[in-house]
């Protein structure tokens, strides 16, 4: 993925300190550990550009007539207490390293207390996941003010080289009149700029006055990404580019929640494109290599032409162009020397790759992998996942407590009566 070295065949990447030290074919080191990828593709982990990770706990409950995604999980995300957040976060960052993606971006928009925040970001740190935080408000309306102290607490605690880092979940008032709520928007916009924290806003529901309105009112710079955004302008695109903004799509979601196809021949004019999950619970699982499947088919599907997605062009957004999008391009994305050492090892050794003969590997990945072909996952060097299996961590565990957090949350926040409860007891 990287622009300047290419691809090497039967290469070596070299790590040392948690970075790599250099990448090339024969390379000699002493007294190193050694992971053998014969037969398999080695390339930078995925970035997960935009995600909720607190609704991994609320998986199988949005079922589109009988259980919408919205008022589903608006009702269950007030229910969650601190340990719930902490769960759903460490187990959806588990799944996302399960899975090869080893950089998140988390939109954290069920902020309830400082509590809620904190377990948030311990369960990110635990996983071992690279992310940025980005800290919302207590519910998705834009009726509530974010915490803008434990904004700046957090954001002073980090260091510089902290492996998860603090950001903004910013919204936009649905009313754009409500004088009143724009000043505690722009509060908090300037306060994340005062901080140089990096800030993510939606731009969804109506998404074309939401757009117009960042621009009229000079909110686009480097650091703001604009997430969603499906029906994006032309002219809005122009704006975001020149002021150095990003964007990030999420086309799952996006055809899931019934709110367009994803054309990314649309927004190839940006500079700086990722893609995202939006919620391993939303998109069904943590599955890149299916956002990329999803992508590729929707635009030769809407142009009519076989030829018009580049396989390699969409692992670039999944990897470089994400790193690019959340302003990590100097530390991951690619694998270049003095990078983080944060990689993907597929396994080509599978039936979903048999019949393969050679050649460049990018369309084989992108409509024929799976997590499971993923057989090694480094972060920052260090194995979180090895011979197919997570690193020190027992899934069944995992899978357990997730699951009786979930409970939980139905038994505290039951459906309502008209909405049928499916959880292998009752049925009504």
């Amino acid at each position: 993925m990287d622009p300047d070295l290419g691809d090497i065949e039967n290469g070596d990447v070299l790590i040392r300190a948690g970075r790599i030290a250099a990448v090339g074919r024969g390379l000699k080191a002493e007294g190193v550990r050694r992971i053998d990828a014969h037969g398999m593709v080695v390339l930078p982990g995925f970035v997960d550009a935009h995600t909720h990770l607190y609704v991994t706990t609320m998986r199988g409950q949005f079922r589109n007539a009988n259980g919408q995604f919205f008022p589903v999980s608006s009702r269950l995300a007030r229910a969650m207490q601190p340990n719930d957040v902490r769960v759903a976060m460490y187990t959806g960052a588990l799944e996302l390293l399960q899975s090869g993606v080893t950089t998140t971006g988390d939109f954290f928009d069920n902020v309830l207390t400082k509590e809620h925040g904190q377990a948030g970001l311990d369960g990110l740190n635990a996983a071992g996941i690279r992310a940025i935080l980005y800290l919302g408000g207590p519910d998705k309306t834009t009726q509530h003010p974010i915490d803008l102290t434990q904004l700046a607490e957090l954001a002073h605690k980090q260091g510089a080289d902290a492996r998860v880092q603090i950001g903004l979940a910013w919204r936009l008032p649905r009313n754009r009149e409500d004088a009143a709520n724009w000043a505690m928007r722009q509060k908090e916009y300037d306060t994340a700029r005062q901080l140089a924290l990096p800030i993510q806003v939606h731009v969804s529901g109506e998404p074309g006055p939401m757009f117009d309105a960042l621009i009229q009112r000079g909110y686009l710079y480097p650091d703001l990404t604009v997430v969603h955004a499906t029906d994006a302008t032309p002219a809005q695109l122009q704006a975001l580019e020149k002021a150095g903004a990003s964007a990030v799509l999420t086309p799952v979601s996006e055809h899931r929640v019934g709110y367009g196809l994803t054309r990314l021949d649309h927004f190839l004019s940006v500079g700086r494109l990722g893609l995202g999950l939006d919620g391993n619970a939303l998109a069904g699982s943590a599955d890149m290599f299916s956002t990329l499947r999803l992508a590729a088919l929707t635009w030769s599907g809407a142009t009519r032409d076989e030829k018009a997605p580049d396989p390699r062009q969409l692992l670039q957004l999944a990897t470089r162009g994400g790193a690019q999008a959340m302003g990590l391009q100097k530390e991951i994305g690619t694998l270049a020397p003095g990078k983080r050492a944060d990689l993907q090892i597929v396994d080509l050794a599978a039936l979903n790759f048999s019949g393969y003969g050679g050649g460049d590997p990018a369309a084989l990945l992108v409509y024929s992998a799976h997590p499971e072909n993923v057989r090694t996952v480094l972060v920052d060097g260090r194995p979180v996942k090895e011979d197919g299996r997570l690193v020190g961590v027992d899934a069944a565990d995992v899978v357990e407590q997730a699951n009786a957090s979930a409970r939980a949350l139905l038994d505290r926040a039951p459906p309502p009566q008209s909405q049928a409860r499916i959880d292998g007891k009752t049925s009504r």
